[in-house]
């Protein structure tokens, strides 16, 4: 769990960062076209600790291209994605690239010294038999290695080579699932109903996510069979049944989480549970029974969870809504960046 700390200004953040060298750290995105890869750029162009020196395409052969959407915040060309040169212009390099491409290009970053925040699947499954199902262009694990869930894992965090940041149906059932089961609450089944906004699908156009099929229509898919169950059952240590639905939205999750608590548990001793991790966590909002919203975060790398409780059936209810773009991708990355540099999680968040 993070600690407390005083919030630190923008300014104060910089100078924090920056020291009486004037040195900012050098950052680069390859992969940067994408929904959350333009995220990253916005964040990272106005971070007041960094300085974004490049900003690449998924792959080596496309051409230099504009931003329109990022101008006046970020004026310079997506380039063609170059090993060497993110090598030579940056210190930390975030990847916002398909599976396959960050298995070869974070493993060769880590190799030649620069640290890596990646924000795709291939580095979350330590399984190496699992990951040879649902990542098989992984073949290993980078040494230093960390899930850069930050609520819950910031002491790895800060001396990783590797951060991989969680998925963000994971971010999302992790968050309020986590604390119940360290405080031995949930006994049964656990099953995550979770819906996205098509965002969550990726920027490359398919049946599912054309406007024509998603609009007015809500569907369930890959039931038993999506990667990020693993992910979730992993680092729960148990059985999920995981549904995920897409929605007619551009962006957002909410998941309707069901637990069978042991015998007796109230609904004091859930809330207890929530309050106690996550106290000083500056991005997780716990709502109680006002039951949170994807509008209530949209935009934001807040992750807002609620509840009920039935004490006489042992069984709650938790409701977590986030950004999939933020909280569950770009945010989250510029979060554990901020880790990494001794900096408040909130710098250049809000």
């Amino acid at each position: 769990m993070a600690m407390a700390v005083p919030f630190i200004s923008p300014d104060d953040a910089g100078d924090a960062a920056t020291g009486a060298s004037g040195h900012r750290t050098r950052v680069a995105i390859a992969g940067a076209t994408g929904y959350a890869g333009q995220e990253l750029v916005r964040l990272l162009a106005r971070h007041p600790a960094v300085t974004l020196t490049a900003a690449m395409s998924s792959g080596a052969s496309s051409a230099p291209r504009p931003l329109p959407a990022l101008a006046r915040i970020w004026d310079q060309a997506v380039v063609p994605l170059d090993i060497d040169a993110l090598v030579a212009s940056a210190e930390i390099v975030f990847l916002a690239l398909p599976e396959v491409a960050s298995a070869e290009v974070g493993t060769a970053l880590v190799e030649r010294g620069l640290r890596v925040i990646d924000l795709s699947g291939a580095f979350r499954i330590r399984s190496a038999a699992d990951r040879s199902r649902w990542y098989p262009a992984t073949a290993t694990l980078p040494a230093g290695t960390v899930y850069g869930l930050p609520e819950r894992h910031a002491d790895a965090i800060r001396g990783a080579r590797l951060i991989s940041c969680p998925g963000c149906y994971p971010t999302a059932a992790l968050l309020p699932l986590e604390p119940l089961a360290e405080a031995g609450l949930i006994v049964g089944p656990v099953v995550v109903d979770a819906k996205s906004g098509v965002s969550g699908a990726g920027k490359t156009p398919n049946e599912r996510t054309h406007f024509s099929e998603n609009h007015g229509s809500v569907a369930a898919y890959n039931i038993f069979s999506h990667r990020h169950n693993a992910e979730i059952e992993q680092e729960l240590g148990t059985s999920v049944t995981f549904v995920p639905h897409l929605v007619p939205l551009d962006r957002g999750i909410l998941e309707t989480i069901y637990v069978t608590l042991k015998p007796g548990t109230t609904e004091a001793q859930v809330a207890g549970a929530l309050q106690d991790a996550y106290a000083s966590a500056p991005f997780v909002r716990l709502t109680g029974g006002a039951l949170p919203e994807i509008k209530h975060v949209a935009h934001t790398n807040f992750c807002d969870i609620g509840w009920k409780v039935d004490e006489a059936g042992n069984r709650a209810v938790l409701i977590s809504v986030l950004d999939n773009l933020l909280k569950g991708a770009a945010g989250q990355a510029v979060q554990n960046l901020n880790i990494v540099l001794g900096l408040d999680e909130r710098t250049g968040l809000f």
